[in-house]
């Protein structure tokens, strides 16, 4: 008897171990390879599951947000549900909106953003459908760079952050990142945004710093109440500005010629 038992039981164990591993998860992990002082927020946003006629009032509760307060509180592992129920009306995520945090100062200001898409669709056309890899992760790539100027009357410089998408050769798309998947690819799967920050930065606006050996000077224009201080052809008269430190300066990023 106690034999009997003992197959009766290994036997219940091992159905209950495949009715576990054909259950798919109904999540999927989103995470990204980010350089030093970057961070990213996302919001998974959710529309009806197909063939449901039903509305949520106001689209109330169809945004799920990640990392909403990233100075406090970061977490590069965000666990995105594919169905969620809001207001009775059955729903799937549709897209994760994603912005792209740099700091580069201490003033609350000094950061740049910019954003990139994960688009989720019930099907998609194969050339737009990214693939995993056989440990159930897919990546895809982004490329940004920090373009400065100058602004207010101490021509403080701020900065801009410009991203662009990048194919796994490293060519640059023209928009910003983006990923298709469909809702059956990711089930218990990870998806990676991978960034990397191009080095050298270059100016925000053309014709208002001038190049030299040693890096970049501003044109003076018409003095320090012209906000946008075009050279047009003065390329002798230049203006001192402040980096975000406070410090003053005659040249980018060096500071001292």
């Amino acid at each position: 008897m106690k034999l009997l038992r003992a197959h009766l039981f290994l036997l219940i164990s091992a159905v209950l171990l495949v009715g576990c591993s054909l259950v798919k998860s109904d999540t999927f992990i989103f995470t990204a390879d980010l350089p030093p002082n970057f961070y990213y927020r996302a919001s998974a946003v959710y529309v009806p599951a197909k063939g449901e006629t039903c509305t949520v009032p106001g689209g109330k509760n169809t945004h799920v947000g990640f990392n909403r307060h990233w100075r406090k509180e970061y977490k590069p592992d965000s666990e995105i549900a594919l169905y969620r129920t809001v207001s009775g009306c059955p729903m799937v995520v549709s897209h994760l909106q994603l912005q792209i945090y740099s700091t580069y100062g201490n003033d609350r200001g000094d950061f740049g953003v910019d954003k990139a898409t994960v688009v989720i669709r019930e099907e998609l056309p194969a050339k737009f459908q990214k693939e995993f890899s056989v440990n159930d992760e897919s990546y895809f790539h982004g490329q940004c760079q920090f373009l400065f100027r100058t602004s207010g009357g101490k021509r403080r410089i701020v900065k801009i952050l410009d991203c662009k998408g990048e194919d796994e050769n490293g060519v640059l798309a023209r928009g910003r990142p983006v990923a298709g998947y469909t809702l059956d690819q990711l089930q218990g799967k990870t998806v990676k945004l991978q960034i990397k920050l191009v080095k050298e930065e270059k100016p925000y606006m053309g014709d208002t710093w001038v190049k030299v050996k040693n890096g970049w000077k501003r044109c003076m224009g018409k003095g320090f109440e012209d906000q946008y201080a075009f050279c047009n052809g003065n390329y002798k008269d230049f203006s001192g500005f402040m980096m975000p430190d406070g410090k003053q300066c005659t040249i980018y990023p060096g500071c001292t010629e």
